[in-house]
Parts: structure tokens; C-alpha cells; sequence
């Protein structure tokens, strides 16, 4: 119904298929999330995937993702006891003082419990749900297949690369499975952030933890948005939100590896201030080229160079179809000259990085997986931000680390570190040049030189007249029914036939009026594309 346009004519919004009632009509946005809900487990980490990809997908779509859950009914005891059994190897009694069975959290990857250890301390113990791993496994398969057949019907025209996508998701789901991988990067983030920020991430305990159950330090606290807590421990909100905010710069610029799920449940705030963190399923990791080209972007605005940004941009993002400089560069002016004369520490940086990401997907740049999550981890960090201390700006945090990024590309101790790389590549390539040089006269010749040209802009003319004499022919198919219908009529009177005329004619009436009614639908929704 969407392909057609009819999705408006369907009162969805009336409690049709299952749908809640509400005056308004739903959105093509709400539609893809409870379709992805729907479909469960696999679909809606999609979701929530693709979300983080702000150069593909539209800011309504993309807000509307990330509302997706996965809440799911608990297991029941026994099977989450059995699981535990059979990884750990000894009974539950033996393992932990006590057990609460009833779950803190329940997902469709798995359930978090409440217990404690022999030596009294309290723990969270993660389990996850047998058989997610088949069906995970079941539904990757699927979607590789659809993005294999979208690759195939699209061609290079396509506006993403579909089987990367899955692939790219594919990776990130089945690190989210493994929970001794999520043990990992706690530890790491630990060890990165030990002495530099007052943050608290929850210990391993690595005896009762495996691929399938992870034992963990229990967090406590106030929740962000608990302000009457915040108020009772003495907590200043404005202070709370300038240190949080600190930490993911810290995290992003400093560390290169930071913890990509910030929203407001998974910080705990304790009684002297420190920001606990948990759920450490979904990392992000940025190498130092990647932190200079970021810091590159917004020096560009700050400094009001077009042609430095638009290089920066055509740098870092994967282009599948030619891009135009002049265009580009164009639209990368409006977005600078909407910023001109303001300093970085007072930029609305989730806008601007909305802005960005506007000119990105029109240009059909794909930008790398990990800054794309850096840029929708910031924009969670600000809502965040904004919920503790409304009207604060993350600029007056972010602009000083920017300007360290840069100053720390150009100092000396870098250009001594790049240095014996650089001299190396040099020297390769001057040795390699005689004989590249050799090959290519060589070629020149004996007049075997190829060179191949690919004009560029003839798709689209080629695609719409296709699509023009696709219609058309439908349209001649369906007149030549009528005209046929109608001659048979006039015709042909086998015997007996007065009793079967009316439904005969019935019939193809009903069928050319079909036909018809599709070429008209169909031509009225490409005037709508």
C-alpha cells in the first residue's frame, strides 16, 4: 500500500490490524517501527542499528528507530537455571549466596538477575535466552538474502549498500550475543578511563561468566531523571551534565573507544557525584585519523573554509555514485555561512551535525560505521545534557577538545612519530616508480593502451524510459482488452450464449477496469517521487 500511496486511505489509526487507536492517522515512520517490533528479536536491533546511521536514513525515521524495544516476557526459572547450570558447571546454591528470580530486566536477547556472592557481594547476573542465537542466525540469513536481491534490482544506483549493511549489523548483533566480549569492553573502557574522569564501571567477575552469562559489580544510584534523588544527595544538576559530557569527549578524543548507548538508564549517579555506567554491549572505536578528520569538520565551520570541509567530507565518505564538487561545495557553503561569525563554543552542535548529515545523505556519501556512531552517540549525550541542565550547550565542552585534536596532529612529537612511515613510503614509491614507469611506455609502444570512459548522468534518462514504456504498455494491454471485450460482444454469439454473456462481460470489465486504475496509480505515484 505504501509503494501505491494508499497508506492514508487505510484507517490504521482506527484500530485496524491490531493497531491502537488514536485520532491521527500513523506515520511511514511509526509504520517501520511496529512492523520491525513485529517481527522481533533480530529486526528490531536493526532497527536500532540503522538509527545510528544518520547519513542514510531521514531525521523523522531516524528518531522514530530509536524508540524501538525489545521489552519481551521473562523466562521461566527453569530455564534460566538450566542455562546457568550448564555453563557454570555447578549448581545455582553453590555459585551465589542468594538468587532473585525474578528478573531487574527482561530483553529478547536475555535477562538480568539480582544476586550475591559468598563473600556478600551484590551482583547482576546476565542470561541469555536459549535458542536466540539459532533464530538470530536464521534471520541474518534472511536478510543477507533480501540485501543481495535489492543489490541486484538496484545496481550501483542503490542510495546504501545493502549487503554491507547487513554485514556491518551482522557483526554488531553477534558481539552483542557474546557476553565475554561485553565483559571485555568493560574492562577496557575501565583501564582507559582509570585516573582521568570520576566514572565507575562495574567489575567482571570472570569466575561465573561465560559466552552465555556475565556476572557483574551491581550499580546504585539515582536515575538522571530522578531530580528529587539528585537534590536529596547534594548533587548540582548543571555540574552533573558538564562532567557527563566530558566523559564522552574524553572517551571519543582522547581514548578512541567509547560506550555507544548513552541513554538515560544506563547511568547510575552515586551519592558523592560519580557517574556509574553500565551495559557495555554496544562500543564504539575511532582511530586517531578518524578523531583528526572530525576535528578537521568543525574547525572548517569555525573557520568558515568550504573548500577545506567539502575535502574533509569527500575524505571520509564512501561515495557509490560520481559526486558533484560544484553542488557539494555549494551546499557545504550554505551550511558555513549559517554558522559565520560564531565560535565553535557557542554552536548548537546537534543541529550542525544534523545540518551535516543533511548534506551527506543528498550528496550519497556513506560515512564510516564508527564516526556515524560517534555523531548519534553525541546527539544522545546532548539529550541527556539537556535533561539535567536545560538550556546548558555541549559546544562550551566540546570546542576545547577539538582544538586539542588539532593541536596534538601538528605538534612535534606527532610529526616525530609519523616521520619513519612517511619515509618509508617515500622510498617505496621512488623505488617503484622505474619500473611502473617502464610498464606504462612499454604499453604506449605497442599501442595496447586502453583507456576506459564511463559517461556519467544517462541512469536516470535510461530508468525513466523504461518506466515510461512499462506504462505505456500496460496502458495498450489494458485498451486492447476493452476493445477485444467489446468486439467479442458484438461478434460472437456461440449458443447458449445469453447465459453466459453477463458474467463473460462482467469479468473483463472488472479486469480492465483493474489494469487501468493500476497504470493510474502507479503514474500518480511517481509524480509524488
Amino acid at each position: 500500500m505504501g509503494i501505491l500511496g494508499l497508506e492514508r486511505l487505510v484507517p490504521f489509526h482506527r484500530g485496524l490490524l491490531g493497531h491502537l487507536r488514536r485520532p491521527e492517522p500513523y506515520t511511514e515512520a511509526e509504520h517501520v517501527r511496529l512492523a520491525l517490533e513485529d517481527l522481533g528479536t533480530t529486526f528490531v536491533k536493526l532497527g536500532q542499528v540503522v538509527s545510528t546511521r544518520s547519513d542514510i536514513v531521514s531525521p523523522e525515521l531516524q528518531r522514530e528507530l530509536a524508540k524501538l524495544q525489545d521489552q519481551v516476557p521473562p523466562e521461566a526459572r527453569t530455564a534460566i537455571e538450566e542455562v546457568l547450570v550448564e555453563e557454570l558447571g555447578r549448581p545455582v546454591e553453590e555459585l551465589f549466596a542468594s538468587f532473585d528470580w525474578s528478573p531487574v530486566a527482561a530483553g529478547s536477547i536475555g535477562q538480568a538477575h539480582g544476586a550475591v556472592l559468598h563473600d556478600g557481594t551484590a551482583v547482576i547476573v546476565k542470561v541469555r535466552r536459549r535458542g536466540v542465537v539459532e533464530r538470530v542466525d536464521e534471520d541474518l540469513h534472511i536478510l543477507g538474502d533480501l540485501a543481495a536481491v535489492i543489490a541486484r534490482r538496484l545496481g550501483p544506483e542503490a542510495p546504501y549498500d545493502a549487503p554491507e549493511l547487513v554485514d556491518e549489523f551482522a557483526r554488531t548483533l553477534r558481539a552483542e550475543l557474546d557476553y565475554i566480549t561485553e565483559g571485555h569492553n568493560a574492562e577496557r573502557l575501565a583501564q582507559a578511563l582509570a585516573g582521568k574522569a570520576k566514572v565507575h564501571i562495574p567489575r567482571i567477575f570472570w569466575e561465573t561468566t561465560t559466552s552465555r552469562v556475565l556476572t557483574l559489580e551491581r550499580m546504585t544510584g539515582a536515575k538522571v531523571g530522578d531530580t528529587a534523588a539528585l537534590a536529596a544527595a547534594g548533587i548540582e544538576r548543571q555540574s552533573l551534565a558538564m562532567r557527563l559530557a566530558q566523559l564522552y569527549l574524553t572517551m571519543v578524543f582522547d581514548e578512541g573507544f567509547f560506550h555507544a548507548d548513552p541513554h538515560p538508564g544506563n547511568y547510575f549517579i552515586e551519592p558523592d557525584g560519580t557517574i556509574g555506567l553500565i551495559d557495555f554491549g554496544m562500543v564504539g572505536t575511532l582511530e586517531e585519523a578518524t578523531r583528526e578528520q572530525l576535528g578537521d569538520i568543525f574547525a572548517a565551520i569555525e573557520g568558515h573554509d568550504a573548500a577545506g570541509m567539502v575535502d574533509v567530507l569527500l575524505d571520509i565518505g564512501a561515495a557509490r555514485v560520481p559526486v558533484d564538487r560544484v553542488l557539494l561545495q555549494r551546499d557545504v557553503e550554505r551550511l558555513v555561512a549559517e554558522y559565520w561569525g560564531r565560535p565553535l563554543a557557542e554552536l548548537a552542535v546537534g543541529r550542525m551535525l544534523e545540518n551535516i548529515f543533511d548534506v551527506v545523505r543528498r550528496h550519497r556519501l556513506h560515512l564510516p560505521v564508527n564516526l556515524a556512531l560517534v555523531f548519534k552517540t553525541w546527539l544522545m549525550v546532548e539529550g541527556v545534557v539537556a535533561e539535567l541542565a536545560p538550556g546548558a550547550s555541549t559546544a562550551t565542552y566540546f570546542a576545547p577538545y577539538v582544538k586539542q585534536v588539532l593541536a596534538r596532529r601538528y605538534s612535534p612529537e606527532q610529526w616525530l612519530k609519523r616521520t619513519p612511515a612517511l619515509a618509508l613510503a617515500t622510498a617505496t614509491a621512488a623505488a617503484e616508480f622505474p619500473a611502473h614507469a617502464r610498464r606504462l611506455i612499454g604499453l604506449l609502444e605497442r599501442g595496447t593502451l586502453e583507456i576506459y570512459t564511463r559517461p556519467a548522468g544517462y541512469e536516470p534518462i535510461l530508468k525513466a524510459l523504461e518506466t515510461l514504456t512499462a506504462r505505456l504498455g500496460l496502458s495498450i494491454i489494458a485498451a486492447a482488452f476493452i476493445n477485444a471485450l467489446a468486439v467479442l460482444m458484438i461478434v460472437y454469439h456461440p449458443s447458449g450464449w445469453e447465459r453466459w454473456a453477463g458474467p463473460a462481460f462482467i469479468f473483463g470489465f472488472a479486469a480492465a477496469a483493474i489494469l487501468s486504475a493500476f497504470a493510474v496509480l502507479t503514474l500518480q505515484h511517481a509524480r509524488r517521487r
